[in-house]
């Protein structure tokens, strides 16, 4: 299997662009580059392999149980190639792969018995009614760079489940993986099921608008979000939109800060700090502030920071680079309004994206390091003295995703965490999600719901058949 791009995209031009490795900053490959008045014509044919796929569900379910094999077997090539131009650990890259393969098992294993099923409804009326589940139609997956296979696979495999078609846009920073993987999974699909299609703007938003899409599903940011539902609008699709977090974490006054201080900081620095559900605010009773503060800053001072492929990398490079300008900008005026860098608060002086991972204290509680979704490896620690506070704090944002309590008295912990406004709460953990469970944000992080069940729900439309009683 190629290591990379597999030739010319159908219907490309032979327009291509440039895919930069951002461990070194520097170019490495190229994808091609296609335009948006090229989509009628992909988008006709997932209309047309649509006809075929909706009516056979068993045949979907083999079909999806023999892509996760092909998804799994194709690690050695998918990982390497992801890492490459997403930066993240190796082993973090193959972890992505495995969590891609395992979704589409799932909803090969389940898709059946996920499903809705028909229900009769009666009014006492002589007419009875059957409530059936059909599929949307063609839907537009358009996926950002920080978990490019991983996002992907939750959009496409819950919409083929269901019995849709799908074309799939990644971002222009990383597309190569995610080619890569179309190529994997068209061995296992029919011809046009799963189209990937790869250019910078704006073929994005015509993906988003176009006349023959009837789902667009969407993960990124919030004004790009509200961009997406209203090309989306234009042709009435549906949307299913996840657009970030600013995760609170609350630490309680009996939360034993030794022992959770490792899986907090990873909670926050995984990936380089790049998920959306990350912990991007910790709040820390004031007793216990300078203990935590202490605490996060020596991991951070000792992860091994390099380039991905680097087998002894604990954690990566920032993605791109207007990522990392907002990093910076974010940190240095945290640090010119009164911010304490307890470690790191600086790009780190070589080649690539690298910022040091920073852990900041004395942070004005207005500082956009706090109040905006930073993405990045830097974390803002925040003392509190009463509980009320502290809640009132963790919801005083416009995003609406996860938040997590630490604490030693779970009961106490699970009180504080229904109080927070967002759309999952951990206790003594966080960012931890099963295929079995939605996944959805309140307020600013999004519409729609992910995952599980409710993730097949969201592929599907009820269809109603009347029809006068038996005489």
């Amino acid at each position: 299997m190629p290591r990379s791009h597999p030739g010319r995209a159908p219907g490309t031009r032979g327009g291509r662009f440039p895919v930069l490795d951002p461990a070194t900053g520097k170019a490495f490959d190229e994808a091609p580059d296609q335009q948006p008045e090229e989509l009628d014509a992909v988008v006709g044919r997932a209309h047309e392999a649509w006809r075929g796929w909706r009516a056979n569900s068993l045949a979907r379910s083999k079909a999806l149980l023999t892509a996760a094999d092909a998804v799994e077997a194709a690690g050695a090539d998918l990982a390497p190639l992801l890492t490459r131009e997403q930066g993240k650990p190796l082993a973090e890259s193959y972890a992505e792969v495995a969590r891609a393969a395992a979704r589409l098992r799932y909803f090969g294993e389940m898709g059946a018995e996920l499903a809705p099923e028909s229900q009769e409804i009666t009014d006492g009326r002589p007419v009875r009614g059957e409530i059936r589940w059909r599929p949307l139609g063609p839907t537009a997956a358009i996926v950002p760079w920080n978990f490019p296979l991983q996002l992907a696979s939750a959009k496409f495999a819950p919409a083929l489940a269901a019995g849709n078609t799908v074309v799939l846009k990644p971002s222009p920073f990383t597309p190569l993986a995610t080619r890569l993987l179309g190529s994997v999974l068209s061995t296992a699909l029919p011809e046009n099921v799963l189209t990937v299609v790869t250019g910078r703007e704006p073929l994005g938003a015509r993906l988003a608008s176009h006349p023959g899409i009837r789902h667009v599903t969407f993960t990124g940011s919030v004004p790009t979000g509200r961009a997406v539902a209203r090309g989306a609008a234009a042709s009435l699709a549906q949307v299913t939109l996840e657009l970030g977090g600013n995760d609170a974490a609350i630490l309680l006054d009996d939360v034993d800060v030794e022992r959770i201080a490792e899986r907090l900081f990873w909670a926050a620095f995984r990936n380089c700090g790049q998920v959306c559900m990350a912990v991007k605010r910790v709040y820390a009773p004031a007793r216990l502030y300078a203990r935590v503060v202490e605490a996060l800053a020596e991991h951070a001072k000792t992860v091994v920071v390099g380039a991905g492929l680097d087998p002894d990398t604990q954690l990566g490079p920032v993605n791109n680079a207007p990522q990392l300008a907002g990093v910076e900008r974010r940190t240095a005026r945290a640090l010119a309004d009164g911010a304490r860098a307890a470690a790191g608060g600086h790009r780190l002086d070589r080649p690539g994206y690298f910022f040091a991972p920073t852990v900041l204290a004395d942070v004005p509680p207005a500082s956009p390091v706090v109040t905006e979704e930073q993405f990045g490896p830097v974390l803002p620690v925040l003392p509190y003295r009463s509980l009320d506070e502290s809640v009132d704090a963790a919801n005083d944002t416009g995003f609406g995703l996860g938040g997590s309590v630490w604490g030693t008295d779970l009961d106490r912990a699970g009180a504080v965490a229904d109080r927070l406004e967002c759309g999952t709460a951990w206790i003594n953990h966080h960012a931890e999600l099963s295929l079995a469970q939605p996944f959805a944000g309140i307020k600013d992080s999004g519409v729609g719901v992910a995952g599980g069940p409710w993730g097949l729900y969201g592929n599907l439309r009820p269809f109603v058949v009347h029809r006068p009683e038996e005489t």
